[in-house]
């Protein structure tokens, strides 16, 4: 969990209980629907958003500059638009690529997403563990650096999966997703070498969307690390202490400015979301 947020922000506003703060959650897609639904159990004083940059869904397709301008550039609109006292980036690749440029920019705290690395490690009891990830967080220095400096005596295993986050995004909308699609994908995370594996890191906020498809599929019971919970709670610590229930629910935003189809509509009012809107705002080309 990233634990660093801008030296200039002052929190003063998220701080009063009784302004009630608004909280912006933002992805590529739905994955950080569970980190919005976590914040919603800790902190009912808050008023929620979310954010998918769908339009441009999945960042692995987008070179690293253009990704960070991308998410630079959604990021101005919606702060214009929402003005939160504190956003949430729930995307793994964008948070180990934008956030530093984001907290320069933006005089309002951030929160990212990295893998749980070190808690995996701590916990595991093999000392073999695999990190589930986009093929853009694996090739990260920055999740190298991480293995590198808190996996200590634990042997890690980088899994790629090429195609798990759309079939997250695909099994939210609605449609059918063949377990044997999800069973290759994350086959390559579990090694059984001189010690089997026994902790998953979910280093995409899409993976719980499919958790329990993912349990059953599972050649042997693993611990599997959601990083979601972790999440919240950082981002509760800087607002400070909870005020009053708001009694608002939450309210989504797609820069694709398609609307969502009757069986999105109905998971997202599963996590919460009473309304949707379109936010267009097209990949170039």
């Amino acid at each position: 969990m990233d634990e660093e947020t801008s030296p200039t922000v002052s929190m003063a506003d998220a701080h009063s209980p009784s302004l009630q703060p608004a909280v912006l959650v933002f992805d590529s897609g739905l994955g950080g629907l569970t980190v919005l639904d976590e914040l919603a159990r800790a902190r009912p004083d808050l008023h929620l958003f979310y954010a998918a940059d769908d339009a441009a869904f999945p960042y692995g397709r987008l070179d690293d500059q253009a990704l960070v301008a991308r998410v630079v550039a959604v990021m101005e609109r919606l702060i214009e638009r929402i003005r939160p006292s504190l956003v949430v980036i729930a995307c793994n690749t964008a948070s180990t690529l934008a956030l530093p440029v984001l907290r320069a920019r933006f005089a309002i705290p951030f929160v990212g997403t990295v893998p749980a690395i070190k808690p995996a490690c701590a916990q595991s009891k093999t000392k073999r563990i695999s990190v589930l990830a986009t093929p853009g967080t694996v090739r990260r220095d920055y999740t190298k650096e991480l293995i590198r400096d808190f996996a200590g005596d634990c042997r890690v295993t980088l899994v790629g999966a090429e195609r798990l986050a759309s079939l997250a995004e695909v099994a939210l909308r609605g449609e059918k997703v063949a377990d044997e699609a999800i069973k290759a994908e994350i086959a390559p995370c579990f090694v059984d070498d001189a010690g089997r594996t026994d902790t998953i890191v979910l280093a995409c906020t899409h993976y719980p969307l499919i958790l329990d498809r993912m349990k059953k599929l599972a050649p042997w019971p693993v611990t599997w690390i959601d990083p979601a919970a972790a999440i919240a709670r950082r981002a509760s610590s800087l607002l400070g202490p909870a005020g009053v229930p708001a009694g608002t629910a939450a309210r989504a935003y797609f820069t694709s400015g398609s609307k969502p189809s009757p069986a999105l509509a109905r998971t997202l009012e599963r996590f919460g979301v009473a309304a949707a809107e379109e936010e267009p705002l097209k990949l170039p080309v």
